[in-house]
C-alpha cells in the first residue's frame, strides 16, 4: 500500500517558507556584505574614538575642562558648562564656491560624527540578535519609506524592537543590566566645554582628518545600506517562493524544490512548527485542551472544539 502523501496547509507552508528564508539569508552574498560592513565599522570606530579624543582635547585641553569643573563646584552653573558627549561636529578648512548669482563665497563643510546608537542603526547592527529574540528587524525596511504602509502591527513591532535595543523603557526592564543603547552611551564619551547641544560646538580639522571622519560616516551608513540590500535580495526570492508554495498541495513537492536548491528540508520541521496542527486531533490531546485547568465556560470549550474540527477538515 503506497504511503499517504503529506498534505500542506497554510501553517505548514509557513514553516517550510521559514526554512527557505533562513537558507536564502545564510547563503546570500548580501549577508556576507552586511557582516563585513559591521566588521569594517567596528575596526574604524576604535580608531575614530582615538582621533576624536585627540581633536577635541586639542581645542579644549584637559586643564581647561578641569578649571571649569572646579569653577562649577565653587559657583554652580555660573562657573561654566560641561557636557559628557559622544556627538561632534567637525569642520574642514574653508573653500571658495559661488552663490546662486555666481558671486564668490566662502564655504565651510561640516561632518556630524556620532558614537551613540540610533534606532535605525541599531536595527541593522543588531539584526541577528533581534531575529534571535523572535522579533523582526526588517519591519521598517519592508515599507520602503512608504509611511502610508505603517499600520498597528508596524508600530507594535517598532515598540518591541525599541525595547529590546534600549530605546524604549519597559516595565519589566532589569535595571541591573545595561541595554545595547546604554552600553554604547558608556562606551565612548568625552567631557566637552559647552551645553548639551551638539551643534553648538564646531571643531576645526585639516582636510585629511575631515575626510577620515567622512569615511567613518560612510562605513556607518554602509551597515544600514547592506541591511536594506540583504532584505531586498531575500524578500525578492521569498515572494516567488510563497507563490510557488501556494500552488503545492503536498509536502513532497516542496521537498523536491528544496533538494534542487540545496535546502535542508524534512518533515520534522513540520512536527516542530506545526505540532498543534499535526497532533491536536487525537482524543487525548483534545481532552487535555478541554480540561478545566483554566476555568473555561461551556461556550469556550465548544468554540475550541469547533476550531480544531474545522482545522482538521482543512488538513
Amino acid at each position: 500500500m503506497p504511503e499517504k502523501r503529506l498534505t500542506l496547509n497554510s501553517e505548514k507552508r509557513k514553516a517550510i517558507a521559514d526554512v527557505f528564508q533562513n537558507h536564502f539569508e545564510q547563503n546570500s552574498p548580501k549577508k556576507k556584505l552586511h557582516t563585513k560592513a559591521i566588521v569594517d565599522y567596528n575596526e574604524a570606530r576604535t580608531k575614530m574614538k582615538v582621533l576624536a579624543n585627540t581633536v577635541v582635547r586639542h581645542h579644549q585641553p584637559q586643564e581647561d575642562v578641569d578649571t571649569i569643573r572646579s569653577m562649577i563646584a565653587k559657583y554652580n552653573s555660573s562657573g561654566g558648562e560641561l557636557y559628557n558627549d559622544n556627538c561632534f561636529y567637525f569642520t574642514a578648512p574653508p573653500r571658495m564656491s559661488t552663490d546662486y548669482d555666481g558671486n564668490p563665497k566662502e564655504v565651510v563643510d561640516e561632518e556630524h560624527v556620532e558614537f551613540s546608537l540610533s534606532k535605525k542603526f541599531a536595527r541593522s547592527y543588531y539584526r541577528d540578535e533581534i531575529k534571535a529574540k523572535g522579533l523582526n528587524p526588517d519591519f521598517h525596511v519592508a515599507i520602503n519609506n512608504n509611511y502610508d504602509k505603517r499600520n498597528p502591527s508596524y508600530y507594535a513591532m517598532e515598540t518591541q524592537v525599541n525595547k529590546f535595543t534600549g530605546h524604549e523603557n519597559s516595565s519589566n526592564d532589569n535595571k541591573t543590566t545595561l541595554s545595547y543603547k546604554d552600553e554604547w552611551e558608556k562606551d565612548f564619551q568625552l567631557t566637552t566645554i559647552g551645553s548639551s547641544y551638539c551643534h553648538s560646538r564646531m571643531f576645526a580639522v585639516d582636510q585629511e582628518t575631515f575626510e577620515t571622519f567622512k569615511m567613518f560616516n560612510t562605513l556607518r551608513e554602509s551597515v544600514i545600506l547592506t541591511h536594506e540590500q540583504l532584505y531586498s535580495h531575500v524578500n525578492s526570492k521569498m515572494e516567488k517562493l510563497k507563490l510557488g508554495l501556494k500552488s503545492y498541495r503536498y509536502f513532497d513537492q516542496a521537498k523536491s524544490l528544496a533538494d534542487k536548491l540545496g535546502v535542508a528540508l524534512n518533515e520534522s520541521i513540520l512536527n516542530e512548527s506545526s505540532s498543534m496542527a499535526l497532533s491536536v486531533y487525537s482524543p487525548e490531546n483534545l481532552a487535555s485542551l478541554l480540561e478545566d485547568k483554566v476555568e473555561q465556560t461551556r461556550e469556550e470549550k465548544i468554540a475550541i472544539a469547533r476550531s480544531i474540527m474545522k482545522q482538521a477538515t482543512v488538513n
